[in-house]
């Protein structure tokens, strides 16, 4: 199923860029463009991500320190 008409991104696209690291909508649109048109799929990809495998997320539920903000920020800009 398509999440991102405007880019063609499905579900699965998502969910791969997901269990590669992305987390936010904004890793995800960095990734693969999803969001970053008309932006009616935000919604979408965040309810993805919320039941999807986020590594950090993971980390954070096992009483790991989760990625700051400024972490985020800085993985944002190297992609």
């Amino acid at each position: 199923m398509y999440v991102c008409s405007c880019f063609g991104i499905t579900e699965q696209q998502v969910k791969q860029h997901a269990e590669d690291g992305a987390c936010t909508p904004r890793q995800i649109a960095s990734a693969c463009k999803a969001g970053t048109d008309c932006g009616s799929c935000v919604r979408r990809i965040q309810s993805l991500l919320g039941r999807g495998a986020c590594p950090r997320r993971e980390l954070a539920d096992q009483g790991r320190p989760a990625l700051t903000a400024l972490d985020e920020t800085t993985l944002d800009e190297a992609a």
